[in-house]
This record gives structure tokens, sequence and C-alpha cells, in this order.
């Protein structure tokens, strides 16, 4: 097993460099009116805790919540901007504003520039839109490692544009981001001098075929308190496969911190804990599914993800492997149901934590 998992590891780093060279969910399109768009995500969740047997009763749990609810407005101001706002409310963040930047695009598609709060330009996933997931939960690794998801900050970004590759035509054979952001994450203000670099260098030759490396490096006061600062370095690579209904996308991440750190605080519910000392971290996840002729998808997800690679005695490294069925009701609607099954690889013994997801998603156009 670990073998193949180090076969596909070295397979994703070897492509190097992938898509999306904007921040946003979509365009605007053309035309100076406003355009509003948005979807909702209400969900049912099931963890499966194991049974309590000093009481002889369960401890599983279950609630009804919206995994997101978003609504916005993009588009186009004489001569050459672009906006783009979006509210959001979930149950960790409650209700605030989850984008808001301008963009210049005089150049485009050479050159273009934003300015405000939006995605950091890290990481395949992450720069997904949360409505297009192949998977309810965005991978473990990428949660914990690839953010902050958003920050405040300033960016450039562009392409090659359309152009044709060995007698095919193509959009974006090469494609960069550079961002430089506050480092401290959505809807926090920064009150110091410090500042993270984040840039991101895609590749996508042919249609079917995309890849990615991103870099992040920054400085932030001491979660802890220290009176040093924080310091973290983050390295990723991935890889896209689109063919006859299949698609494939694998990643890998590794991070180096150090002065003080976090675990947890992510989309899988975990509590927020801050750490002093230094760690390195890494993951990654292959996720395949192909799109049947009855808008049925099957999806299977493989992720591991190692919070501290220089102790494995501790049982923390979790295997995650996610069986999924999405159906497509239409252009607007979706259905998604996923199995997480959990599984600590030098645990002696596997704890209770598998989780049912079931999720309905409807986008607002």
């Amino acid at each position: 097993m670990k073998n193949i998992r180090h076969f596909i590891m070295l397979l994703i780093i070897a492509l190097t460099s992938q898509f999306s060279s904007g921040q946003g969910c979509e365009g605007p399109g053309e035309g100076d009116g406003i355009k509003w768009f948005g979807f909702i995500q209400p969900t049912y969740e099931y963890k499966f805790l194991g049974k309590d047997f000093s009481f002889d009763k369960t401890k599983d749990q279950s609630s009804f919540y919206f995994e997101r609810a978003r609504f916005g407005a993009m588009g186009n101001i004489p001569y050459d901007f672009q906006y783009y706002f979006v509210m959001e409310y979930a149950p960790e963040r409650n209700l605030g504003v989850l984008d808001a930047y301008v963009s210049y695009n005089r150049f485009a598609p050479y050159i273009n520039a934003s300015i405000g709060q939006f995605k950091s330009p890290f990481s395949a996933e992450q720069l997904m839109g949360c409505h297009k997931l192949y998977t309810i939960k965005r991978s473990k690794v990428v949660d914990q490692l690839a953010g902050p998801i958003r920050d405040f900050g300033v960016m450039i970004f562009g392409g090659t544009g359309e152009k044709e590759f060995l007698g095919l035509k193509n959009k974006d054979l090469i494609s960069y981001q550079f961002a430089i952001m506050n480092g401290e994450g959505r809807n926090i203000l920064d009150k110091n001098n410090r500042k993270s670099y984040v840039g991101r260098i895609g590749l996508n030759p042919f249609e079917f075929i995309s890849a990615g490396t991103s870099y992040r490096y920054g400085k932030t006061p001491s979660l802890a308190g220290l009176e040093k600062d924080d310091y973290s370095s983050k390295l990723g690579f991935d890889l896209k496969l689109n063919m006859l209904g299949f698609t494939v996308l694998g990643e890998y991440i590794s991070s180096n911190s150090e002065g003080s750190y976090t675990t947890g605080g992510g989309c899988d519910g975990t509590p927020l804990t801050v750490h002093q000392g230094s760690v390195k971290t890494k993951g990654y996840f292959v996720t395949a599914l192909y799109k049947t002729p009855w808008n049925l998808e099957p999806v299977f997800k493989f992720e591991t993800y190692d919070p501290n690679t220089a102790d494995d005695s501790t049982g923390d490294i979790v295997n995650t492997m996610t069986f999924g069925i999405n159906y497509h009701f239409n252009e607007w609607t979706r259905l998604q149901i996923n199995y997480l099954y959990n599984a600590e690889e030098t645990a002696k013994v596997e704890k209770p934590n598998d989780v049912l997801l079931i999720q309905v998603q409807a986008v607002i156009k």
C-alpha cells in the first residue's frame, strides 16, 4: 500500500505545474449589468462514534445544517474593471463577507490585477468553486495546509490565453498567480507589517491534462504569544486528468512551521488548538470519478494526512477513503452522498470516527 502511495506522489511531483487563473468561482461575462449569483447546500451529517459502555448508549451524532449558503454580485465597470462580492453563512463562521475585490483587466489575458479579499492562489482543490467540488468536504491536507483559504491582499495573475500547441488549441498553456497577503485569514484586521507571499504556476498543454505547483512563505505574530514571529513555508504539487468521462485529481502538500502552529479548526469540525515549537506536516489525496450517461457520478477519494512527520508513534496519521455518488438533476441542482472511512495508520486500535454525509445543492442564477 505504501509503495503505491509513494508512486502516486512521485507522479504528481514529476508532472508539476495547473488551472484557474482567477480567484472567483466564475466571471461576470460581457456587458455592464450586475450579475446576481449564489448557492445553498443543506446537509445531513451522521458521525459513527461508537458506544459509551459505562452508560450503555451510543455516542453517535447527527445533524442537519448548511455546509454553505452564499449570495453575491459581480459585474463589469467601465473601463477595464470588474467587481466581485459574496456573503456567506456557514455554521462555524456565521454570516460574513466571503469575497470582495476589484480587478483590473486592461492587459488581459496576459496581466490582470486584483485587490481585496479573495482565495489564496495555492492548491488546485482550494481554487475550485465550492459548488463544483467532487466530494462534499475538501481534502484534509488542503483544509489544514493550503490556507488561510481567504485573505486580504493584492494579486497579479494571467496566462498565455488561447494558443495552439502541437496543432491543438487550448486556453492558458501557461498561467501564473502571485499574491501579497496579510497572512492571517478571512475578515481579520492585520495590525503588523508582516506579509505572506503566495504564488502558483500552471501548465495546461492539452484539454485532458493540467498540472500545477504552488508555494507560500510568510511570517505572522506568534499565536502562542512568543516574542519571536511564527514562520511557515508550504509547497504543493497537483495533477488533473480528464478524458472519456473519467476525471482524476491528485495533490501533494508539505509544510514547515516554526515558533507556534495550530491543528484542527478545518471543515471536519475538529477544535482549533495552538502548539509551541516546530513541526513538519505533509499529506496528499487522489480523487477519481466517472460521469455516466445517466447524470450519475461514482466518486472515490483516498487521502492521507500526517500532522507531524517527526513523530509517527502517536497514531496521528489518518488515512481516509471517501465512497460517494453524485447525481445531477440538472445544471443547477445536485445530490451528493459520501461515506468517509477514517483509519489511523499507526494506532493499535482504530477509532470509531466514520462519517456519512448527504447534501443537496441548488445554484442561484
